[in-house]
This record gives C-alpha cells, sequence and structure tokens, in this order.
C-alpha cells in the first residue's frame, strides 16, 4: 500500500484518519436500509493493508466480538499502512440470528459474486469488487455451528510459506491445513493474491471470553509481525503467551452419532485421547437404552458438540488424524 491518494467506495481515505464507509446493498422488505459498516484506519506511513472480517455467518457473535473489542480499544489504528474491519459482513443474518441471508443462501458459498445475482450474491461482489482489492492480508473470524464448540484454531493453506508462518504467528495451539472451500470468501480473496487466515473459535450464539482472548491477541500479533504497529505493552497486558510447540494438523475426522437421543459428553475439548477411550455416551429420555461414544482413533478433540439431542449421523466430535509438532 502507498501512502499515495488511496480511494474506496468513492470515499477518499487520507493518512492519519479514521474513515467509516457503509455498504449499501440492499433494503429490507419494508424499504428500511440496511448498511453493512466498513471501518477504515490508516497509518501516517506506508504498510501492509489488514482486514479483520466476522459475521460472514450472521449467527456467528463470537467473531463480531472480536472484532469490536479490537476496534472499540484502539487496536485497528496502525502507525502504518492499514487496517480494514468489518465486524459484521452478513447483517441481515445478524439481526435475525440465522446463519444464512434472507434468500436463504449461505453468504460463504457463493464468492465471488455477481452483481446482479441473488441477494447473498450481489453482497459477496461487492465485497470483492469494493474493498478487497485494497488489502494484502485477512483474517476472517469464525465459530462453530449448530451447537458445536471450535477449540481454538487457525486454518490456512500450509502449502504456502508466509501464510504458514502468518498462522504460527497467530498464536493458537492448533493449526489445521485446510484447502480452500469452494467459492468460499478465503478462495476469492486466494486467488486475488491475498494471505488469509480463517479463525475458528466458540459456537454460534455465544460469546466466550477465553475465545474472544486468543482472537484478539493473535490479531495483534500478526499487525506487529506485519510492521503495522508494537504492541508489546498491550500483549503484555493481556497475558497472552502463546504455546512454544504448535500442533499441525494434516487430517481430521468426525466422529458421528450412531444413535438418535440424548447427548452427553464425557472429553474436555482440545485433549488428547486415546483409541478406545470413551468420548461420551447417548440414551433415550426413558432409561432403557444407553450406548457409549468411543474413539475410534487417538488423536486431539478440536470441536465438540454441546448439544444434549442429536440425531442419528449428527457431528459429535472432530478428532485429528495425523499431526506433527512445529516450532513457532
Amino acid at each position: 500500500m502507498s501512502i499515495s491518494k488511496i480511494r474506496i467506495l468513492n470515499t477518499d481515505i487520507k493518512p492519519g484518519k479514521r474513515t467509516v464507509i457503509n455498504l449499501d446493498i440492499a433494503r429490507l422488505h419494508t424499504r428500511t436500509k440496511i448498511e453493512v459498516p466498513v471501518i477504515i484506519e490508516r497509518g501516517r506511513k506506508d504498510g501492509p493493508c489488514l482486514m479483520l472480517t466476522a459475521g460472514i455467518h450472521g449467527d456467528e457473535t463470537n467473531g463480531v466480538e472480536i472484532v469490536r473489542q479490537i476496534v472499540a480499544k484502539g487496536y485497528n489504528k496502525p502507525k502504518a499502512g492499514m487496517v480494514i474491519c468489518i465486524p459484521v459482513v452478513n447483517i441481515f443474518g445478524f439481526i435475525n440470528n440465522t446463519r444464512s441471508l434472507p434468500d436463504g443462501r449461505d453468504l460463504n458459498r457463493v464468492f465471488p459474486g455477481s452483481e446482479n445475482g441473488s441477494l447473498a450474491s450481489r453482497f459477496a461482489h461487492a465485497l470483492i469488487h469494493d474493498v478487497a482489492p485494497y488489502i494484502d492480508y485477512s483474517i476472517d473470524y469464525h465459530t462453530g455451528g449448530a451447537g458445536r464448540f471450535n477449540y481454538t484454531q487457525v486454518r490456512v493453506d500450509s502449502s504456502d510459506p508466509e501464510s504458514l508462518q502468518m498462522a504460527k504467528v497467530f498464536g493458537t495451539r492448533f493449526i489445521l491445513h485446510a484447502k480452500n472451500r469452494d467459492k468460499s470468501f478465503r478462495e476469492a480473496l486466494t486467488g486475488m493474491g491475498k494471505k488469509v487466515l480463517l479463525f475458528e473459535g466458540g459456537k454460534s450464539m455465544n460469546l466466550d471470553r477465553k475465545i474472544t482472548h486468543v482472537g484478539i491477541a493473535g490479531a495483534l500479533r500478526v499487525m506487529q509481525h506485519m510492521g503495522l504497529r508494537d504492541f508489546s505493552r498491550e500483549l503484555q497486558e493481556l497475558q497472552s503467551t502463546p504455546p512454544s510447540e504448535v500442533v499441525h494438523i494434516s487430517d481430521s475426522s468426525w466422529i458421528r452419532a450412531k444413535y438418535s437421543g440424548m447427548y452427553r459428553s464425557w472429553v474436555r475439548n482440545g485433549a488428547h485421547v486415546e483409541k478406545g477411550e470413551s468420548l461420551g455416551s447417548i440414551s433415550d429420555p426413558f432409561g432403557e437404552f444407553e450406548k457409549e461414544v468411543k474413539a475410534p482413533h487417538a488423536g486431539y478433540v478440536i470441536c465438540a458438540n454441546h448439544a444434549p439431542i442429536v440425531n442419528q449421523g449428527d457431528a459429535l466430535v472432530h478428532l485429528t488424524l495425523h499431526t506433527e509438532l512445529l516450532l513457532r
């Protein structure tokens, strides 16, 4: 990014200034305008541009809280470069506490979108066409869905050395190698030459302080690594020290319910379990039936289902298959 003139959505972004632009894409059926605030802070010196996004799925509130706190505490104000924050991308879903948009589409499955397509497609197109060209790096915040609680992790294409290094800097215990999902936001940005980290932590419609703490500290470490600003004092105040070793996950699998019923989990999220270890049990509500859920292989638990009622085939535990320890 150059200190020369930058213009986003017909608005001049001046050095050392805060600019808030509203993405005006659509209206409710009542004709009420719905706008997506894009908060831009530009430093006085040259440097790269980082974008922080959350709420692509409208019910994933913990990511929204992470970006909100980063803005509220002024962490998004760089000395050099530029930071773009979009705390709530899917404003429609956020208003209605739903994952998707009113047209029923998952916003994270329609990128890069179309100017004349569905509501979701128009949202995606505006983000890619009007904002994404100005960024160099992106951190996209997500949570588990449908009662599934993700242990804090960063998902990245670890075949790209710079992206993997960025994931190490972020500071989570787990780094999951994940190929770009077709028509996802991450795939669209990667296709534009941007470096993207996808953070997963917590579950939908839930705020968790530990998850929020990890998500904020990770963003500060990345910003400091990029040279946007020195966050040494802030990280010390947060008392955030990343583990010296990182568990790099190259493969994982879901353990699914063999029966429908009431589900109780025995396993601690983030724990290492052995083959045959009891992870929980499923029973009927009448006291006549109960079956254990056992680990089919050894691995780390990186997601646990918190739902009390499950159906046959529901995802219960996300368990790593192949891992290696990396030095940070």
